[in-house]
């Protein structure tokens, strides 16, 4: 069974494109996360109930390249 899309956002960079799909099957839900460059594509899966600690350290290593410039 295909999983449902129940939000999906995009964002450009330079030559990539990122997708981000927040999706529900029969497990639970994820975001998909998938980057193209070219053509090709790498794909990540983030389990839903983990988002918040993702979002957290995603948000620690913003600060950090922040603090780089």
């Amino acid at each position: 069974m295909e999983s449902d899309i129940l939000h999906t956002e995009k964002i450009l960079a330079d030559r990539k494109i990122f997708f981000l799909d927040l999706k529900q099957n029969n497990r639970g839900m994820v975001v998909k996360i998938t980057e193209e460059v070219g053509g090709n594509r790498d794909t990540i899966m983030v389990p839903a109930e983990i988002l918040g600690d993702f979002i957290a350290a995603l948000t620690d290593i913003k600060a950090t390249a922040d603090e780089q410039k």
